[in-house]
């Protein structure tokens, strides 16, 4: 799919010396007003209730303030009601309701359609609803369909920004939820069946989330949205599969955040990221196995664009790009046909799952550790887990590289290590990989959120919630090589120079799943 909105060089090259705006200050200040509001505790979900009785979906991943998107809903009530809840901080009630329908009368929708070709689940049901996001604010939003028989679920929706000069942007992973979706027995990850070889090879959003309808944002997220409002910053929301459409919205960001699970992307998203970080934007990667498998968007029913995530994997010798596109083609980053392993963008390489082992810092005195009270050696019990990326020596990795956290892992009776690493680039921009998908659970880690942290305590908790605060607050701030010491390079000092270290072998379906 063609992209649009491509950076010019005066644009990029003088991205983050531009003036304030008055349109900026006005925003500035619409956001400290939202952030004032009073919040709404009721947001969350009393009862998922038997699965069909309510679930939907919407015909838009994202939409600008204002746009309008169709919601589809089928149930087993006689009725519902939606209740659209931005997510944020909000004195601690952590969103707000922002708008309510009317009662709608429910009905049991048809049986989704099932496309043999790639094994592909669509609802196809009927449009319940158009909504009208008049005067909601940018940010994430659940909206929750409450049935008149007392059973709810979530669709998510973000309203995005259009522009995010000076802001950290916020960079959702719709694909990856998709990716893990079994809604209608299929996934990317599984068939009908249970196993690997009858999976899907492309997977609809025209189809709700089993579960909860935003089970991965709540986990790998939803605690890094509230802790970012909290801070104040200005922010900007968008979704990994906007940037693909329009990477305009990256145009002189303060920095990116790629949130807790972010495996698939387009080939055209990490490009458009890259050169954002030449340019001087900072990145964060809070999860692990990110960037790990290339991706493409198709339409969906009537052209809608962007409806559609394909990914053959270790079937891409069926992938009809191979002929033609071989750098489309839908397998891992790192495997032929055209490899391109991510830890030249993140600097940490996907390994293992599943692992769970203690975080052990390397660098005390690293300023993102700074006000944590943390020794060389001190560890947190299961921070590092279930997936773990680390440093790979002898392949593509940026350099200088400092590795701050040295964390011994044990995955399928192989000893490794997970590795959370920082490092800058000449545009001044700085980019910080955790190495560990629990990094944004652990937000939640102490409290009563997110009941399955995983053992994680509150000292771990506290740990990685003031380093993170550390990490936004400096990466707000415009390029952080800029700003903060540059990082030594110490590769060679942890791994023995001139070892390389094997990729794993290609997925046969056995990653990580919540």
């Amino acid at each position: 799919m063609a992209a649009t909105g491509c950076d010019s060089s005066a644009e990029r090259n003088g991205g983050h010396r531009a003036r304030p705006s008055r349109r900026g200050d006005a925003a500035r200040r619409a956001e400290e007003a939202e952030r004032a509001r009073p919040g709404d505790a009721d947001w969350r979900i009393r009862s998922t209730g038997p699965p069909d009785a309510i679930e939907g979906y919407a015909d838009r991943v994202s939409v600008l303030p204002g746009e309008e998107f169709g919601l589809y809903v089928s149930t087993t009530a006689p009725a519902f009601r939606v209740s659209a809840y931005r997510i944020g901080w909000y004195d601690g009630a952590q969103a707000r309701l922002v708008w309510r329908s009317g009662r709608v009368a429910g009905r049991k929708q048809g049986v989704p359609l099932f496309l043999d070709a790639t094994r592909t689940v669509r609802a196809d049901w009927d449009r319940s609803l158009r909504v009208r996001t008049r005067n909601w604010p940018e940010g994430a939003y659940l909206l929750r369909l409450d049935a008149s028989n007392r059973h709810q679920r979530y669709v998510p929706l973000i309203v995005r920004s259009r522009q995010a000069r000076g802001r950290t942007v916020l960079m959702h992973a719709p694909a990856t939820w998709q990716a893990y979706n079994t809604w209608g027995g299929f996934s990317l990850y599984q068939g009908q069946d249970g196993a690997y070889g009858t999976r899907s090879l492309a997977v609809s959003f025209d189809r709700p989330y089993a579960g909860s309808g935003a089970e991965k944002f709540l986990v790998y997220e939803r605690a890094l949205v509230v802790l970012a409002e909290r801070l104040g910053l200005p922010l900007a929301y968008t979704t990994g599969m906007d940037v693909h459409l329009d990477p305009a919205v990256l145009r002189g960001a303060s920095a990116v955040i790629s949130l807790g699970h972010d495996e698939y992307w387009t080939p055209q998203q990490r490009q458009y990221v890259t050169r954002a970080r030449d340019d001087g934007t900072n990145l964060a990667f809070l999860g692990a196995n990110t960037c790990f498998r290339r991706i493409r968007l198709a339409p969906g029913p009537g052209g809608a664009p962007a409806r559609t995530v394909i990914c053959y994997k270790t079937a891409y010798r069926d992938d009809p790009y191979l002929v033609s596109h071989r750098d489309l083609v839908t397998t891992d980053f790192r495997q032929a046909p055209a490899p391109d392993p991510e830890s030249s963008l993140t600097g940490v390489l996907y390994e293992g799952y599943p692992t769970d082992a203690p975080y052990v810092v390397l660098d005390s005195g690293h300023w993102l550790f700074a006000g944590t009270g943390v020794d060389e050696g001190d560890s947190f019990d299961h921070l590092v887990g279930v997936e773990y990326d680390r440093v790979t020596p002898g392949d593509p990795t940026p350099a200088p590289l400092r590795i701050i956290a040295h964390s011994p892992v044990v995955c399928r009776g192989r000893h490794s290590h997970s590795d959370s690493a920082y490092y800058t680039v000449p545009s001044g921009a700085g980019v910080f990989a955790s190495g560990t998908m629990r990094w944004v659970e652990a937000l939640m880690a102490g409290t009563r959120e997110n009941g399955r942290n995983h053992g994680m305590d509150a000292r771990t908790g506290a740990f990685v919630t003031r380093t993170t605060e550390n990490l936004l607050r400096a990466f707000a701030a415009g390029p952080c090589g800029r700003t903060r010491p540059k990082p030594k390079d110490n590769v060679r000092a942890v791994y023995e120079a001139g070892t390389r270290l094997s990729w794993p072998e290609a997925d046969t379906g056995t990653t990580e799943r919540t």
